[in-house]
């Protein structure tokens, strides 16, 4: 059995992950065939390699968002190596587009091939929804780095998400956190009473529009106007207008580009909204959103981005040397706030594949049910801070900053401009 166990990493399975580990474990010994469970094995052959898969946007508009994802699974793979002489390849990246229709694609191509062990991945809510449950039916397992939306795990008070699926994982924040965060922000920071909200649909800016609402009503503000444009609008006049109606003090628009940037370039053209607040949150937190002239001024959530020398207990690796590492790798910063996200994800994949995997002669065995037993138990020290998942799959510590966007001809300063901080 191959045990790769860093320094900090704890291992405290649950009985039926321990106890079929333990058999393997045995017949391996004692020269017997491996049995996989019920949701079947992948035998890897010797001069083979283990295949895991990555999904997000890594064209158009969002590729800002899906591409420091994917150099996080990159470089989190180089630094972890083999696995009992076995390496480990990501194969072909599949572009999930932001989109359901993506996100399906995406997961039916990783479905069609039975060597694939897990996937990090998606990028997008709205790409999760659809690939979500074609990765669980086929017994695999998908770790996102940076899907936010309540429903793909849980309302955090015991209920499932409408959109979760067994084998399912995240180390990004639930937006409940999220939108509770700018709620209290706006409310108690900002002193401000009245706000609107605008989503574009997506299960992703739906929802955090929707916690948000929820939370900063809680807290005694009202939110007269909660509306949305489409994906692929170009003039926010109308939905701009509606808002303005509204009377309102902020605004909060967690959607994505480029209908985002429109929001920001026509806002100006419309009477009453002179004074408002914007907000928004990390689908905006990417470079060509703050590049914009006209987004100065903006507040923007996501997560807590303050590493420091925080250091990835599996791979032995600091968040700060990571970075460093990305910056000569890539020849720039990272575009989003998501790649030490992905990086412990796929750290976190690569871990739980070691602690169960079987080598019998020349072949290599990995039990999915084992694989998700070991996944829902396993607990390490990240890029991020403490990882550990509850029983639907929220994984992170949920840290979330606010920053203050002021000069869009200093992005990297906006993005550590925090102004305000919360935690669960």
């Amino acid at each position: 059995m191959a045990i790769n166990n860093g320094e900090g990493v704890k291992m405290r399975r649950a009985g039926t992950s321990a106890l079929l580990v333990a058999v393997m474990m045995v017949a391996a010994a004692c020269g017997e065939s491996f049995e996989a469970g019920e949701l079947g094995a992948v035998e890897v052959a010797e001069g083979e390699e283990i295949q895991i898969r990555s999904i997000g946007p890594i064209t158009g508009d969002v590729a800002f968002l899906g591409v420091p994802n994917l150099r996080g699974v990159e470089m989190a793979v180089a630094d972890y190596g083999p696995i009992e002489g076995w390496s480990v390849s990501i194969g072909t990246p599949m572009d999930g587009l932001c989109s359901p229709d993506g996100g399906q694609a995406a997961g039916q191509a990783i479905v069609a091939d039975p060597q694939v062990v897990g996937v990090i991945g998606t990028a997008c809510s709205g790409e999760a929804v659809a690939a979500s449950p074609l990765i669980s039916d086929a017994g695999m397992v998908m770790i996102s780095p940076s899907n936010t939306s309540p429903a793909l795990t849980s309302d955090m008070a015991g209920t499932a998400g409408t959109d979760y699926h067994v084998g399912y994982y995240r180390t990004a924040h639930n937006d409940l956190i999220q939108g509770r965060a700018v709620a209290l922000f706006v409310r108690n920071e900002l002193g401000l009473d009245v706000a609107a909200a605008i989503h574009d649909g997506d299960p992703y800016t739906n929802g955090l529009a929707t916690a948000f609402k929820d939370a900063f009503e809680e807290l005694g503000g009202t939110v007269p106007v909660f509306t949305a444009v489409n994906k692929g609008d170009t003039d926010m006049s109308a939905v701009l207008t509606e808002v303005a109606a509204g009377n309102p003090q902020a605004i909060f628009f967690p959607i994505f580009m480029p209908e985002g940037g429109f929001v920001v370039q026509q806002i100006g053209g419309i009477s009453g909204l002179e004074d408002v607040v914007l907000l928004s949150a990390d689908a905006l937190l990417v470079d060509n959103f703050m590049e914009l002239p006209e987004s100065e001024g903006i507040y923007l959530s996501g997560p807590d981005v303050r590493y420091g020398d925080n250091t990835n207990s599996i791979t032995g690796q600091s968040a700060s040397g990571v970075l460093a590492a990305y910056s000569a790798r890539y020849g720039e910063e990272p575009s989003a706030a998501f790649w030490a996200h992905s990086y412990d994800a796929t750290a976190m994949l690569l871990q739980a594949i070691a602690n169960v995997a079987v080598v019998d002669g020349d072949t290599m065995y990995i039990d999915r049910q084992a694989l998700r037993d070991d996944l829902n138990s396993l607990e390490f020290d990240g890029l991020i801070g403490s990882v550990g998942c509850d029983q639907f799959g929220d994984c992170s510590p949920g840290l979330v900053t606010l920053v203050h966007h002021t000069n869009s001809s200093d992005i990297e300063a906006g993005k550590g401009n925090v102004v305000f901080s919360f935690a669960p």
